[in-house]
């Protein structure tokens, strides 16, 4: 993996930690996802049109197929992660989701796309994924396996952390696939494809009006932070895919799990310090292997 590769994913991990504990804030559900899509699409217009001006008019079916299916599952991954963040904790659910995907992304990458990975890359994916379920589970669950009500909400967490990291594998191998074999602009394939994120979300936002002012009126400064910043943080990811194997990436992106640990522990309160920094640390060992296989 090249160094800029290498910085992208670093610079890309602190932002997607930092809107992650403020979607954890904000306590929303789809109607949060639709408001962030809608100021997605709004901020960033001037950049989608001047990239799209020349490009969006020669795409065929193709393309906007694969657009299509990025931003349903875009939307998918990011409900089932909200639904989750009101369920659980997020120290629970975000080192699951972000552990589970990279974990299936390289499996992919390997079995289908033909990519190759070394045995310091295979040593830091195992310690990646290792990291991320120390943080998840260990004395946590010990604690919780004689309070049924703790148990029920580590389970809870823990189902809705996989489910999210199914769905973060599949949108990263589909959007990996776009930017890599199609060749189509990074901002490109997340721009439009927050169009369909609006069209589907749209049909559930709507059907309550009243309680859509509400829940605006609540929640609009954190859908304005996660807007403006969590393109920049994938955006970002998906210019690395392009240079770098996304076997390495995809892993390499749970760095993002070390500011997790230090900002969003602090900042949430939910306990487990000492897990945490140790799942943290084993996670940037993994990935400097992956930096270095």
């Amino acid at each position: 993996m090249s160094t800029s590769a290498f910085a992208l994913i670093i610079l890309a991990g602190l932002i997607h930690a930092l809107w992650n504990i403020a979607a954890k804030k904000a306590g929303g559900d789809a109607r949060f996802a639709f408001f962030t899509a809608v100021l997605m699409m709004l901020v960033w217009a001037p950049l989608g049109w001047w990239l799209g001006r020349g490009a969006v008019s020669l795409w065929g079916l193709r393309e906007w197929a694969i657009v299509a299916v990025s931003g349903v599952l875009h939307v998918v991954y990011y409900v089932v992660l909200l639904r989750g963040y009101r369920k659980a904790d997020l120290t629970v659910v975000y080192p699951l989701a972000r552990g589970t995907g990279p974990l299936l992304s390289a499996l992919v990458a390997v079995t289908l796309l033909g990519e190759r990975l070394s045995a310091l890359g295979v040593l830091g994916v195992a310690g990646v994924v290792g990291g991320v379920f120390l943080i998840a589970g260990g004395p946590g669950l010990l604690r919780a396996a004689h309070e049924p009500q703790a148990r029920r909400r580590v389970r809870k967490g823990m189902a809705y952390g996989v489910l999210t990291g199914v769905f973060i594998a599949s949108y990263t191998v589909v959007d990996g696939y776009a930017v890599k074999a199609m060749l189509l602009s990074p901002i490109l394939v997340d721009y439009m494809g927050n169009f369909v994120r609006v069209l589907v979300l749209a049909p559930v936002a709507l059907r309550d009006r009243v309680e859509l002012g509400r829940l605006w009126a609540a929640q609009w400064r954190f859908a304005l932070l996660v807007a403006l910043v969590s393109p920049v943080a994938y955006v970002l990811v998906l210019f690395a895919m392009q240079s770098a194997p996304l076997s390495h990436v995809a892993p390499a992106r749970e760095v993002s799990m070390l500011f997790a640990a230090l900002i969003g522990g602090h900042l949430l309160g939910e306990g487990d310090r000492a897990a945490r920094l140790a799942g943290a640390l084993l996670i940037a060992v993994g990935v400097v292997a992956l930096g270095l296989g």
